[in-house]
């Protein structure tokens, strides 16, 4: 499971980005997050998750990958 770091979180939006070290950065949203939950995350805490490169079909379209299954390290 990769690891990173809570770069930015938009609180009032329910999204954030996740810093992973070596490349872009990515993008997570709220219902993304495992428990404790998006409220319990703050910029700076380690976390590990899966990415999710969007060739589910979803509505995503060609933004890119995302983090899924987030939760503390």
């Amino acid at each position: 499971m990769p690891h990173g770091v809570v770069k930015k979180i938009v609180s009032d939006r329910g999204f954030g980005f996740i810093a992973q070290g070596q490349g872009a950065d990515l993008f997570f949203h709220h219902t993304s997050v495992a428990a404790p939950g998006f409220d319990q995350l703050h910029e700076g805490q380690p976390v590990e998750f899966d990415v999710d490169n969007g060739d589910g079909g979803g509505r995503r379209g060609d933004k890119g990958p995302r983090a899924v299954n987030v939760k503390p390290a």
